[in-house]
């Protein structure tokens, strides 16, 4: 066995040097005309990458978090984590230091997170990684250098570890009344973090840039924009509505899509409703009024939407949702739900769906060959 997992580093890094070395944006003009340029990490066309998120709790599979998805299902091609660059910042009782839940346990009121976790557990050896970053409130600091310490160890961590890493900088930028972010520090930070990531030559990165996923048309879209050169994958937030907007952006700037957060939320009479999956009838009703819908979106957008991260959390008992109106409500765990995991599994199980395994990241590494 341990023969056999050096042997895998070492093949891994062969691959890497090849791989990781190509060009991560799409438009890159080329003098092959045979050849198209995939995005970093981007499936091939009919592939789709499946996340599972977004605490320890929730994807369970680890030594003291053993009730989550990947203790009643198959562990996804990825799992989703979060941290920070917001030293000093106070959340529900927990004092942020910068790069929280990276490399040790931190919980800011949504059950622990930490990405090592998963880096060490023989269960998610295969998978990829999605970390979402928030800058809320230091973004001006980012942008001017005063975190190029955190930059720095971030890149250090994300390029040790070995395995392709999704970075959701500043995610969902659009979401003025929880993240409030300046624009111009917002652009300024983003090529900050981008510059000194190439100068380390963190190679093991896409650059996936996250709108909330509703509300903002074409032109905000455009005015946050970091730049083809700078990003790699368009994402966007998918509860209660499915967006368009991205999609098209997406397809104008010829972006694949990751629908970096997804968790159903039932409406009813235009108010958010209760969408507790453990309760038989609310479950059906979720499944045949987000769930169909969702799996549809996935579906009918096979040429853009390239990967997706399911939230399978019980949102109402975390302290930092219960007096949101968005989730407040809301247990999302699919295991809670006969009903629901029938139908999941049918879906999930479809050969579109990527499987961890030895020969994944080789795969996302592929150029597209027309």
């Amino acid at each position: 066995m341990i023969f056999r997992r050096v042997l895998y580093r070492l093949l891994f890094c062969i691959i890497a040097l090849h791989h990781f070395s190509c060009t991560s944006v799409k438009n890159t003009p080329s003098d092959n005309t045979n050849q198209s340029t995939k995005a970093k990490f981007e499936p091939a066309d009919g592939k789709c990458l499946f996340f599972i998120g977004q605490d320890l709790q929730a994807t369970g599979g680890l030594e003291n978090y053993t009730d989550g998805y990947c203790d009643h299902f198959e562990v996804p091609a990825g799992v989703t984590v979060y941290t920070g660059f917001s030293p000093g910042t106070e959340s529900y009782g927990y004092i942020q230091k910068g790069n929280d839940g990276l490399k040790s346990v931190a919980n800011w009121g949504a059950e622990d997170n930490c990405a090592q976790y998963y880096i060490d557990s023989e269960n998610y050896k295969h998978s990829v990684l999605a970390i979402g970053l928030a800058m809320v409130d230091h973004e001006k600091e980012v942008a001017n250098g005063n975190r190029d310490y955190l930059i720095k160890e971030l890149g250090s961590w994300i390029k040790g570890i070995e395995r392709p890493v999704f970075l959701r900088i500043g995610y969902e930028f659009d979401g003025w009344q929880w993240n409030h972010y300046n624009r111009k520090a917002y652009l300024k930070a983003w090529e900050r973090i981008h510059a000194i990531f190439k100068e380390m030559e963190v190679t093991n990165v896409a650059f996936v840039w996250q709108s909330k996923g509703q509300g903002s048309g074409q032109e905000i879209l455009e005015e946050w924009y970091p730049g083809d050169d700078l990003v790699d994958w368009c994402g966007y937030s998918y509860f209660h509505n499915p967006d368009e907007e991205m999609l098209t952006f997406a397809r104008k700037h010829n972006k694949p899509v990751f629908i970096a957060e997804a968790s159903p939320v039932l409406m009813n009479n235009g108010r958010f409703s209760n969408t507790d999956l453990a309760n038989p009838e609310i479950a059906k009703k979720a499944w045949e009024e987000w769930f169909e819908p969702f799996f549809e979106t996935l579906n009918d957008n096979q040429d853009v939407i390239k990967a997706f991260s399911y939230i399978n959390v019980n949102w109402k008992i975390q302290p930092m949702w219960q007096n949101n109106p968005l989730f407040k409500h809301v247990d999302s765990r699919i295991q809670e739900s006969d009903y629901i995991t029938k139908r999941w599994l049918e879906e999930i199980s479809k050969p579109r769906y990527l499987k961890p395994s030895e020969e994944l990241w080789d795969e996302l590494c592929k150029p597209v060959i027309n």
